[in-house]
């Protein structure tokens, strides 16, 4: 049983840590765009659309991702 909660809480730890990265690679991303826009075709679109709409708007703001959560979510619909 012990083993089952370590083994547990270090995967969580890591995954956390996985989390983190992403979130400053995005702020890195971010700050190379500038002003810049992506283009995207329909496939990223909706590939990124079906993630957020698992995420919802609240989360999606929290991660500050490259697309506002509105427009990822219009992508959805």
């Amino acid at each position: 049983m012990f083993f089952a909660v370590a083994l547990a809480g270090w995967m969580n730890r890591q995954q956390q840590e996985v989390i983190e990265y992403l979130r400053e690679e995005n702020r890195i991303l971010r700050e190379k765009l500038g002003h810049n826009h992506l283009i995207l075709n329909e496939s990223q679109k909706r590939r990124l659309a079906t993630a957020a709409m698992k995420l919802g708007k609240d989360l999606l703001r929290q991660f500050g991702t490259l697309f506002s959560p509105s427009t990822l979510l219009k992508w959805h619909r």
